[in-house]
């Protein structure tokens, strides 16, 4: 994708263990670093928010390390990842005070997401530059009859990678030599967690809910389960707050290898373990069934098929788990692997597209009013 013109970006991710900063020029890359943070340190400061002076100190340091100290006019933009917010629809979003009061109370969950956004202020602030959040994981753009669930008490809700989604569709659909925005593509994120969305002409209009237990297996969660099991191991003592530890962190590949690194299992699967051979196969059915899935619902609006199924994410990077995804799906459409799509670049391309005016800047603040208003109404 490229960007007209050369804007330096920085982009922040704040993560449990670690913050990943990186400095973009145009389609250049001036830096990349993941900035460890011990946890007895981030214990130490005793909950998400106070984690904040910690971090800012990281990222100020690794900018003087790679001699772009925070002064005016270094950057022309800073992109943070976007917290649990509201649900909203995807794009960029200027930091607001809204914004910030939400995320420091962590109103919609406690993560450390929700840090991006004030340290990309901070930074903004001492470059005079703006700051932005890009395609937050809450990011919800699902047709009404995709949150119909058979429990009215139950409405179906969004979180996924849904930075790293739009960006690697944006770049199939530019090797397609189509526009993001007229195309439809199915989109698997391959990673620690697996969501596979359904992108119809610029819009996700559903997409697999990892953290609410949705969806294929992945390196760390369990996928979607047989939920009458689920509630008789709860009746049988089954303590609920491991069991969920166990589905969202302990599954997946995890539970059937002992690792949830893809490039070990492959190796052991080569030195003769075909149960690990099976285990990424089923992986690959899994993801093959919930893009099969996703291809139904792109024909709710017009009989244009999808363009491409799109594989994204570390565990793209197989090609072992590419092919055995890709036989499954070709059919459907080509298969493009794009593993080196990461969320720093998607920050840094969504800043430049906003700095170049290709998309529009969106309000939270306006969000939020707007949201009040419609509930007051009901």
């Amino acid at each position: 994708m490229t960007v007209v013109n050369p804007q330096r970006v920085l982009c922040i991710n704040p993560g449990s263990t670690s913050t990943k900063l990186a400095a973009f020029e145009g389609d250049a890359l001036r830096f990349s670093e993941e900035v460890a943070h011990p946890k007895e340190e981030l214990a130490a400061c005793g909950g998400v928010q106070q984690q904040l002076p910690l971090r800012r100190r990281a990222i100020e340091q690794a900018l003087e390390r790679h001699e772009l100290p925070a002064a005016p006019g270094i950057f022309h933009a800073v992109a943070g990842r976007g917290g649990l917010l509201r649900p909203l629809p995807g794009g960029v979003y200027a930091v607001d005070q809204t914004m910030l009061d939400e995320l420091a109370q962590n109103a919609h969950g406690e993560h450390p997401c929700n840090l991006g956004a004030p340290l990309a202020l901070l930074f903004a602030t001492a470059s005079g530059c703006p700051a932005y959040v890009v395609d937050p994981p809450v990011t919800d753009e699902l047709r009404d009859i995709a949150r119909v669930t058979g429990l009215p008490r139950i409405r179906r809700r969004t979180v996924f990678h849904a930075l790293s989604q739009r960006m690697a569709a944006r770049l199939a659909a530019q090797q397609l030599g189509l526009r993001y925005e007229d195309g439809k593509f199915l989109v698997a994120h391959l990673g620690g967690g697996v969501s596979v969305g359904a992108h119809d002409r610029g819009r996700v209009v559903d997409v697999t809910n990892g953290v609410d237990g949705e969806g294929p297996m992945s390196a760390e969660r369990a996928g979607t389960l047989p939920a009458l099991v689920l509630v008789e191991m709860v009746q049988k003592g089954a303590d609920p707050a491991r069991l969920r530890r166990e589905i969202l962190t302990c599954g997946g590949l995890f539970a059937h290898t002992g690792t949830n690194d893809l490039r070990e299992i492959e190796a052991r699967c080569q030195s003769g373990e075909t149960h690990c051979g099976e285990i990424i196969s089923a992986l690959a059915y899994g993801v093959a069934k919930a893009v099969g899935g996703m291809a139904a619902t792109l024909f709710e609006e017009s009989p244009q098929g999808p363009d491409a199924v799109v594989l994204t994410g570390g565990m793209a990077r197989s090609a072992l788990l590419v092919e055995e995804i890709s036989r499954r799906v070709r059919f459907f459409a080509p298969v493009l692997a794009l593993p080196q799509v990461d969320e720093l670049l998607a920050l840094a391309r969504g800043a430049q597209l906003a700095l170049n005016g290709s998309v529009a800047v969106q309000s939270y603040a306006a969000l939020a009013n707007a949201q009040a208003g419609g509930k007051a109404a009901s």
